[in-house]
């Protein structure tokens, strides 16, 4: 609707006021659009990065070996193996102490949270437990390496200095806030009335929490834990600081692993020379983590999709 002339204001003021109103409006949702495409345009480089990288490797190496091989040994000089798998078990060892630790953690967290905890207790809770989001990673790999896996070799004294126990309790630690922030907004989403009518028939506070808030904020719940996995998958720093460099492909956490973040930082550091297959090995890695965190996400949407409730 044009605006009026206000009270002294000739005509011409007012044709060029709306002019520059006009050029404005029209402007605007020109930039946000040039805004989400350099969003776009940046995701699609850094994939099509990926896939001309790892199309190149796979001209060197075979990707079955690639796949199902269990050595993963680029830097030998004398008949370099490129099995992934040793990277990927390292990976998942990690990401499974980390969910092991953070899932009972976060969900009793937030139950409190959501549930217990008075409203100053809150407003003085979640925000220390934020902090944990903002503490650099390296920070966290420097405490997993000096201070947690001294304390576990007390009571594990065959855990070596680098092993995969350790920086998965960390990495649990640090996925912490996302499980906790996420969980809690999704039970505080759910509506007084159903806990008072749960609390009208006769359940108790915990049966509430347990068989009533829980069951109604699957989707958030489930979606946070999912996220929080695929941030775990992506750790670097943590894992290698204190994971170690050394790609075994079996079941023990006590020793030494390596993770494909960590292989991608060893990499990076200068370790291979440019146009080398150890390089564009790097990019294979890169691009395997990349589905693996896409596979997450999809599964966090569909999850998040397929349980939402609405009130």
């Amino acid at each position: 609707m044009p605006q009026r002339i206000r009270k002294g204001q000739s005509i011409q003021q007012w044709i060029g006021e709306s002019r520059k109103r006009n050029v404005r409006d029209k402007s605007m949702p020109i930039l946000l659009m040039i805004a989400s495409l350099i969003s776009v345009m940046a995701t699609l480089g850094i994939v099509s990065t990926l896939i001309i990288e790892t199309f190149e490797f796979f001209q060197r190496v075979s990707i079955f070996e690639y796949l199902f091989g269990t050595e993963w040994y680029p830097f030998s000089s004398g008949n370099p193996t490129f099995g992934v798998l040793p990277l990927l078990m390292g990976t998942l060892k990690v990401t499974f102490i980390a969910i092991c630790v953070a899932v009972p953690l976060g969900l009793a967290a937030a139950i409190y949270l959501s549930e217990y905890a008075t409203e100053r207790t809150r407003r003085i809770m979640k925000p220390i437990l934020e902090v944990l989001s903002g503490v650099p990673t390296i920070v966290y790999g420097f405490f997993a390496l000096t201070f947690v896996t001294p304390i576990l070799q007390i009571f594990i004294p065959s855990l070596k200095l680098f092993n995969a126990l350790s920086p998965g309790i960390v990495v649990g630690i640090m996925i912490l806030p996302s499980i906790i922030s996420l969980s809690e907004d999704a039970m505080n989403a759910v509506p007084n009335s159903i806990r008072e009518g749960a609390l009208a028939l006769g359940a108790t506070k915990l049966e509430v929490s347990l068989k009533v808030v829980i069951p109604a904020a699957l989707s958030g719940i489930v979606a946070s834990i999912v996220l929080a996995i695929s941030r775990a998958i992506g750790e670097t720093m943590i894992v290698s600081l204190a994971g170690g460099a050394t790609p075994t492909f079996d079941m023990n956490i006590t020793g030494s692993i390596q993770t494909m973040t960590a292989y991608i930082v060893q990499v990076s550091s200068g370790d291979a020379g440019f146009g080398t297959t150890i390089y564009y090995s790097m990019f294979a890695v890169g691009f395997t983590l990349f589905v693996f965190t896409l596979l997450m996400n999809v599964v966090a949407h569909t999850i998040s999709k397929r349980f939402r409730e609405e009130y």
